[in-house]
């Protein structure tokens, strides 16, 4: 079997093989990663969110969607960096981001939108930084799917991480749908796309450096001679 196939299930088997107290820590970071949320729209039922609360709530949930795709992208570099190794809670950090954008998009489509679908579709087509949140949006949906161990095993671990390299993307076209909603230059989203990016470049300067894989062929060949 080649090398890159092993490398594959290695990591297949490194997801699907959790200890089974870590589903309970799983579940305690669901309950705290939804709280802002909760909280945010508590604070719009009793009209604390400002001169714009729709606005406010659509912010907010949009933010944290951000914030936990950041995270997610963040459990590599601290496993290979630091030795922390949270690849367990990879899966549940990446579906808190998604359920913060479906609630973000919900609040845009119901809240601000009313449900008008032709006004809806006349600002995704016409608004870039609509279009671009949206296509952010629409990728997330088969990582969101995808996201389990079922899905794994039937798609097998070289084809569920190629699909989900797409998360690259998202977090981009994140970070450009934040920049491009505040209309202006703060810093608060620069700093998010300088956090994108520097994860990004860790990516990419981690593959340049990784051995080719005749290379790795041949290491492993001799280490198993």
């Amino acid at each position: 079997m080649a090398p890159t196939t092993n490398t594959g299930i290695a990591r297949l088997n490194e997801i699907l093989m959790v200890p089974a107290r870590h589903n309970w820590s799983r579940l305690t970071l669901y309950a705290i990663g939804l709280m802002p949320a909760v909280v945010t729209f508590w604070l719009g039922v009793i009209d604390r969110l400002g001169p714009e609360p729709i606005k406010a709530l659509e912010h907010t949930l949009g933010l944290w969607a951000l914030r936990f795709l950041i995270a997610s992208l963040c459990v590599t570099p601290l496993r290979d960096l630091f030795g922390v190794r949270l690849l367990a809670y990879r899966r549940t950090l990446g579906l808190l981001a998604f359920y913060y954008a479906l609630l973000h998009l919900l609040a845009w489509l119901v809240l601000d939108q009313g449900f008008a679908w032709n006004a809806i579709v006349k600002d995704i087509l016409k608004r870039p930084y609509i279009t671009i949140g949206m296509v952010a949006f629409v990728i997330l949906i088969p990582l969101a799917v995808t996201s389990n161990a079922a899905m794994i095993k039937r798609l097998g671990a070289a084809a569920w991480q190629r699909l989900h390299r797409l998360v690259y993307l998202a977090a981009v076209l994140a970070a450009v749908h934040f920049i491009m909603v505040v209309k202006a230059w703060p810093p608060e989203p620069l700093v998010y796309a300088a956090i994108v990016a520097m994860l990004l470049l860790y990516r990419a300067v981690a593959a340049w450096r990784r051995p080719p894989v005749r290379a790795r062929t041949r290491s492993t060949q001799a280490a198993n001679a």
